[in-house]
């Protein structure tokens, strides 16, 4: 039973992780050609967004604790260990691309020379853990399908 209700937790938690990303990978056509006044102007919209990590995280520890729980049960222990990983790696790709680039522009209220450069390593990098976290999500739901009762 507790393997079930961790199992549903991190899957909801993926679900929420990927509202915020999803988002993010739809907007990116619109937003990655803006001028800088218009980008700046958009980026404010994300204010607060920041506690969101907090789902990441809970979501991160789920998957861990999914994958513990699963250890030793093939396929199944396999997927759970593959969403952990893929949300492991969204939030590298966050220390690694958006993190500087939110850093650089002082949270997108200050438009440094290489502002151009930084959009699109802030953009591409959600677009990059949005996929990701879809796939932990499917991996998830898939190992949810395949555990034994």
């Amino acid at each position: 039973m507790l393997t079930r209700g961790i199992h549903f937790c991190a899957i909801i938690l993926a679900v929420l992780a990927l509202v915020p990303a999803g988002a993010h990978l739809l907007e990116l056509p619109n937003k990655i050609g803006l001028s800088q006044a218009d980008y700046f102007t958009v980026q404010a919209i994300y204010r607060g967004w920041s506690l969101l990590g907090i789902v990441l995280i809970a979501a991160l520890l789920a998957s861990l604790a999914l994958s513990v729980l699963l250890r030793g049960q093939g396929a199944v222990f396999a997927l759970a260990l593959a969403a952990f990983l893929l949300m492991a790696a969204t939030l590298v790709i966050f220390f690694v691309w958006t993190y500087p680039a939110n850093q650089a522009t002082q949270n997108w209220t200050v438009a440094p020379e290489n502002w151009q450069a930084l959009r699109a390593h802030w953009e591409y990098a959600h677009a990059a853990s949005a996929i990701l976290t879809f796939i932990a999500l499917c991996c998830l739901a898939l190992s949810a399908l395949l555990v034994r009762r």
